[in-house]
């Protein structure tokens, strides 16, 4: 296991940097140390460790969504307002439905199973999108129309919708039915999820202020209250629906809210842990990458990943009608809902682990979405923010 740790981080390390001097970004260079070092390629990474890859996917994704919450200032978002809600459903929506409609077209799937790989590949990356809008809000781009926040806040939620899409359409597969009550109760899970979220937030701004405790002890204290929020969820899922993911990204922008001081110290807490999360999540995911299928399917998927995001796009313009953004901004928000890599990596491999048919497939296609999406979406949003968003004086 030692060995293998070793080799993982040294290795992702090496590639990343890598990609980084080819103005790439540094996770291509992770999920190409799982592929390589994952079982179907040189297999030097220890079961142990394989086997807790999913539990570790989900710490990763905690991780982002804390640091994600942590920056968003719920008052921005109350005066983003509407677009922010859209923004959070509709490019997604429209994303999903096109998958689920050319993928079993272009490949031997059901129609439920390129609805789960829709909702794999749907979300936002907030690995990508999330430094570059808190780098935005900084330097003054785009602020006074509050551009990057709507890019934020939309992208959070959306990850939260899809990631519960996805939960229903996994529970639709294995029971073989599927409830229309199931997709009117997400806005009742989200909604209960932002609850104790603030709730928990307002505790913990209070605890901390009573308890005079070091910042590395907050940051545990807050992981601890992230991991009860998805256990709580899978416990009551039975009787009452609620997001935790929600709640993890509501509990961050509270403390933000009621302690800002203290949020933006741990902001850095956060970034720091995000460096060994960052790793285990895409070199784990890459370890779970059967080449052979992505020999098979390439260049079908490649087409089917560039449609949908097209598709995508067009989801986002349609969300911000009758907004006051320009062209320029409609189409730097649209730039930036394309990168795809956390949550593909958090949920990628999990119809595989399921036995689920096209599981691998599915995985391939999420794999190459990361490969094809993140580097197309970060370079473009690094070339172009300051020629299509205003800076503010």
């Amino acid at each position: 296991m030692l060995l293998s740790a070793a080799l993982i981080i040294l290795t992702s390390l090496i590639l990343s940097q890598i990609f980084i001097k080819l103005k790439l970004p540094g996770l291509i260079g992770m999920l190409l140390t799982g592929i390589i070092l994952g079982p179907f390629v040189l297999n030097l990474i220890d079961d142990s460790i394989l086997n807790l890859s999913t539990d570790l996917r989900q710490i990763s994704l905690i991780v982002i969504l804390v640091r994600a919450g942590l920056s968003l200032d719920l008052e921005d978002l109350k005066k983003v307002g509407r677009p922010a809600i859209l923004m959070a459903f509709i490019p997604a929506t429209v994303e999903l439905l096109a998958i689920s409609l050319l993928a079993p077209i272009f490949f031997d799937i059901t129609y439920l199973e390129a609805l789960i790989l829709g909702a794999i590949v749907a979300a936002v990356s907030p690995a990508v999108v999330v430094p570059r809008m808190i780098k935005l809000m900084e330097s003054k781009y785009g602020t006074e129309k509050k551009v990057p926040h709507l890019i934020l806040a939309g992208a959070s939620i959306d990850d939260v919708y899809v990631i519960v899409l996805f939960a229903s359409f996994i529970q639709a597969y294995q029971t073989q039915s599927f409830h229309v009550a199931s997709i009117l109760l997400i806005p009742i899970s989200i909604l209960l999820g932002g609850v104790i979220g603030v709730l928990s937030g307002i505790f913990l701004v209070w605890l901390f202020k009573v308890l005079h405790i070091r910042d590395t002890l907050k940051v545990l204290i807050i992981f601890s209250v992230s991991f009860l929020f998805i256990v709580l969820e899978q416990s009551i899922a039975p009787y009452v629906p609620i997001s935790g993911l929600v709640g993890v990204i509501i509990l961050g922008g509270t403390i933000l809210k009621k302690y800002d001081l203290l949020a933006k110290r741990l902001v850095s807490k956060f970034e720091k842990i995000w460096v060994i999360a960052e790793i285990m999540l895409f070199v784990l995911v890459g370890a779970a990458v059967d080449i052979r299928v992505l020999v098979n399917v390439g260049l079908l998927s490649i087409i089917l990943i560039f449609l949908a995001l097209i598709f995508r796009m067009i989801g986002v313009w349609i969300a911000l009608i009758h907004t006051n953004f320009n062209k320029k901004e409609k189409l730097f928000i649209s730039i930036s809902y394309t990168p795809k890599a956390t949550v593909q990596a958090a949920i990628g491999a999990i119809p595989l682990s399921l036995g689920i048919a096209s599981g691998n497939l599915i995985l391939t296609i999420a794999v190459l979405a990361i490969v094809i999406t993140a580097p197309f979406g970060a370079i473009l949003m690094d070339k172009t923010y300051k020629k299509l968003l205003v800076l503010e004086k």
